[in-house]
C-alpha cells in the first residue's frame, strides 16, 4: 500500500479497525440471527463483506481503506456467531464438531490462498478477488435450508419436521430429534423471555464464563497480533517476508484439514489444552529469538528461532484454536438466551481483538521479546482455564450439552 503513502500509524489503523467493525457486528449478530433467522443474517453479513472490498478496489487515499475494513469487520462479527451456530444446529451431534471444523477449513484456506496470492499481485487486485466467493455465497443460500432449531423457536412445526427430513433424508427417522428439539425449546421459552439481561442469571453464569472466557484468552494470546502483522514480525526477526508468509499459508491448510478429523475423535477439551500449549512453545520460541537480538546474538540463530515460533504457532492454531473455541461457543447456549449470548461472547472477542492489534506495534516496538513472552504466558493460562472449567461436547446433542451446564452451574452453587 506504498502507493497511497500510508505512515506506521496509518498502517496501525488500518490493520486495527476492522476489529472495530467486528465489534460493532457482534452487537447485532445475535438479534439479527433471531430477527431474520440464520440464513438471513448470514445473506446480511455477505452484503457487508461486498460493500468493504468496493470501498478497497476504488480506494483513493488511507481514509477509503479504513472504511473499506470497518464493512469488512462488520460482517466478520456476524460471520463469527451466525455461522458455527448454523452449522451447530443442522448437523447430527455426532459430526457436529467435524462440520463445524470443516466450515472453518475453507475460512484457513481461504486466507491461506489470499496470503499466497498477495504475494504476486497487486492489492487491489486482490481485494477483486475476495469480491468473489461474497457473490458465490449470496447465490448459494437460495439453496440451503434454515435451522430446525430457529424454526422451533418462532414456532414453524411444519416447517421444522420438512427440514430435519430435508437435512437427515426423507427416510431417516427424525421423531426423537423433532421431540428433543421441542420440548427443550418450550422449556426454555417458558422460563425466559430472552432479554438481555437474562444472561446474567446465575443458571447461566458458567456458559457466560466459558464462552467470554475462551475468546478473551485466545486473542491476548496473539493470534490477531500474528494473524495481522506477520510480515513486520519475520522482517524484525530477519527472516525472508515472502518465505515466512507463504509457508504460514501453505502449513495452515493440512492442520486445519486434520482439525476436521479430530474434532470429534478425541473432542474439544484435548484439542483445546493441545492447541494452548504448542501455541504456548511457539510465543516462547518467538521472544527467545527477539531476545537473542536485543543481546546482539547472531543474526541465523534469531531468523531460525523467528521463522520456527511463528510456524509453530500457526500449527497448533489452525489444529486446535482457530475453530475449536467458535464450535464450543455454538454449543453451550441454549436456544433462548443465544442470540444474547452470541453477541456478547462476539463483542468479547472482537473488543480483545482490537485490543490486540491496536496495540501490538507500540508494545512491539517497546519490547519485542516482552510482548511475546506475555503472550506465551496468557496461553499457559489457557490450559489452567480449559482443564478447571470446560466441559466435554464431544457426541452430546444441543439439549443435553445446555441442561448439563444448567446443572453444572447449579451443583457448584451447592457446592459453595
Amino acid at each position: 500500500m506504498t502507493d497511497l503513502g500510508l505512515s506506521i500509524q496509518q498502517y496501525s489503523v488500518f490493520g486495527s479497525i476492522m476489529t472495530i467493525g467486528t465489534m460493532l457486528g457482534a452487537i447485532v449478530s445475535g438479534k439479527a440471527a433471531d430477527l431474520i433467522g440464520r440464513r438471513g443474517a448470514m445473506w446480511l453479513l455477505e452484503t457487508f463483506f461486498i460493500m468493504g472490498w468496493l470501498a478497497i478496489i476504488f480506494a483513493k487515499g488511507a481514509w477509503w481503506l479504513d472504511f473499506g475494513r470497518l464493512p469488512l469487520g462488520f460482517g466478520i462479527g456476524i460471520h463469527g456467531y451466525v455461522v458455527p451456530v448454523y452449522i451447530a444446529e443442522i448437523t447430527p451431534h455426532n459430526i457436529r464438531g467435524g462440520c463445524s471444523a470443516a466450515s472453518l477449513l475453507m475460512v484457513s484456506v481461504g486466507v491461506s490462498l489470499m496470503f499466497v496470492i498477495g504475494n504476486v499481485v497487486t492489492w487491489r487486485t486482490l481485494a477483486v478477488i475476495g469480491t468473489i466467493p461474497c457473490l458465490v455465497q449470496v447465490v448459494g443460500l437460495f439453496f440451503i435450508a434454515e435451522s430446525p432449531r430457529y424454526l422451533a423457536k418462532i414456532g414453524k412445526e411444519r416447517e421444522l419436521e420438512a427440514t430435519l427430513l430435508r437435512l437427515r433424508g426423507k427416510s431417516a427417522d427424525i421423531s426423537k430429534e423433532v421431540a428433543e428439539i421441542r420440548d427443550l425449546t418450550e422449556m426454555l421459552q417458558r422460563l425466559s423471555e430472552s432479554k438481555f439481561l437474562d444472561l446474567f442469571e446465575r443458571k447461566y453464569a458458567h456458559s457466560l464464563i466459558v464462552g467470554v472466557g475462551i475468546m478473551l484468552l485466545v486473542q491476548f494470546g496473539g493470534s490477531s497480533a500474528i494473524s495481522y502483522y506477520a510480515s513486520s514480525i519475520f522482517e524484525s526477526a530477519g527472516c525472508s517476508v515472502g518465505v515466512g508468509t507463504t509457508a504460514m499459508a501453505i502449513i495452515q491448510i493440512p492442520f486445519s484439514i486434520l482439525c476436521v478429523f479430530l474434532m470429534d475423535k478425541f473432542g474439544r477439551r484435548p484439542l483445546l489444552m493441545v492447541g494452548a500449549a504448542g501455541t504456548c512453545l511457539g510465543c516462547f520460541l518467538t521472544g527467545l529469538a527477539f531476545l537473542l537480538k536485543d543481546f546482539h546474538q547472531q543474526t541465523e540463530l534469531t531468523s531460525i528461532f523467528g521463522l520456527a515460533g511463528i510456524l509453530v504457532y500457526i500449527v497448533f492454531f489452525s489444529l486446535c484454536l482457530g475453530g475449536t473455541p467458535w464450535v464450543i461457543v455454538a454449543e453451550i447456549f441454549p436456544i433462548n438466551i443465544k442470540g444474547a449470548a452470541g453477541s456478547l461472547v462476539n463483542l468479547s472477542y472482537g473488543f480483545s481483538s482490537w485490543i490486540v492489534s491496536y496495540a501490538f506495534n507500540f508494545l512491539f516496538e517497546w519490547s519485542s521479546a516482552g510482548v511475546f513472552f506475555t503472550f506465551a504466558s496468557i496461553c499457559f493460562i489457557t490450559i489452567i482455564f480449559v482443564a478447571k472449567l470446560l466441559p466435554e461436547t464431544k457426541g452430546r446433542t444441543l439439549e443435553e450439552i445446555q441442561a448439563s451446564m444448567i446443572h453444572l452451574h447449579q451443583s457448584d452453587t451447592v457446592l459453595r
